[in-house]
């Protein structure tokens, strides 16, 4: 099992370039940031972990910036959003920024992607709440075609483009891996039906073996082998030896762990858990 961490790369918080460093010196392999371009003020949609909204959510700078920065100080550590909410971004514009950081850091991208909670956040964008996962499916669409050939066009309900020319193209081919946040049945149909990871939320999911089961199951319906689709799971629920040497016993593929925002407490957490890469890789 691989293990990657998260943190929520806020103004205050420690610099993303930092915490690469940290991560890639101490053999971690991933390192993953979320986004939120705002929160709207007069927000009405609950948050899903329940209560107040917690502070980080309005801070988080640009997961894309970011990132290129980390790419810049690293050399072997994967670069990940968790989550990319698509359905807030133009999917020409997001192809060719998905396609630039895997070429800067020589293929070391993982795209996680999801299509988000907050109504009113993309609704400023655009995005009707109700319809956003078939937007979301075809972006993803539309975005293969941009990476994969020469020419592109797509013409869905929601995008519609004739035939474009966007360079670079990714370094990892056909494309970063897509990884699908979320932790439903249906959530998981969209990672066989489009997708090449899933990675749900420990706190939203009750039983992990009978989750990875049903996705076997709906990936061999759909003709896909189930060992192509590879599960990351998301530890907000705290983090310490036992719960990752749990994890590794589940035969996923990467536990990503969510550290302290604070720069000196979130240099001890990657300090702390260093040793479990050894014991689970």
């Amino acid at each position: 099992m691989k293990i990657g961490v998260m943190t929520f790369n806020t103004d205050y918080g420690i610099r993303a370039d930092d915490m690469a460093r940290a991560l890639e010196a101490t053999g971690y392999e991933s390192f993953w940031l979320p986004e939120h371009t705002h929160i709207p003020a007069d927000r009405q949609s609950p948050y899903p972990g329940g209560g107040e909204l917690p502070r980080p959510y309005y801070h988080m700078a640009d997961p894309f910036v970011s990132l290129g920065v980390a790419a810049a100080v690293t050399t072997r550590l994967k670069l990940a959003t968790g989550i990319c909410l698509m359905v807030e971004r133009d999917p020409i514009t997001l192809a060719k920024e998905v396609a630039t950081l895997d070429m800067l850091s020589d293929g070391r991208f993982l795209f996680g992607i999801g299509a988000g909670w907050n109504a009113e956040e993309m609704e400023n964008h655009g995005t009707a709440f109700k319809t956003r996962f078939r937007l979301m499916k075809e972006r993803v669409e539309a975005m293969k075609e941009i990476w994969t050939n020469e020419q592109a066009s797509y013409h869905g309900d929601f995008v519609n483009f004739d035939a474009i020319i966007s360079y670079p193209k990714p370094v990892q081919e056909p494309h970063p891996p897509i990884i699908f946040g979320g932790a439903t049945p249906l959530a998981r149909q969209r990672v066989v039906d489009f997708c090449d990871g899933w990675m749900p939320i420990d706190v939203l999911l009750t039983d992990l073996p009978e989750a990875i089961a049903d996705l076997h199951r709906r990936a061999e319906a759909a003709g896909r082998d189930p060992a192509s689709i590879d599960v990351t799971m998301f530890a907000f629920d705290g983090a310490d030896g036992d719960t990752i040497l749990r994890y590794n016993d589940l035969d996923i593929d990467r536990l990503v762990l969510v550290a302290p925002r604070e720069r000196d407490a979130a240099l001890a957490f990657v300090d702390r858990f260093a040793e479990m890469n050894e014991r689970v890789a």
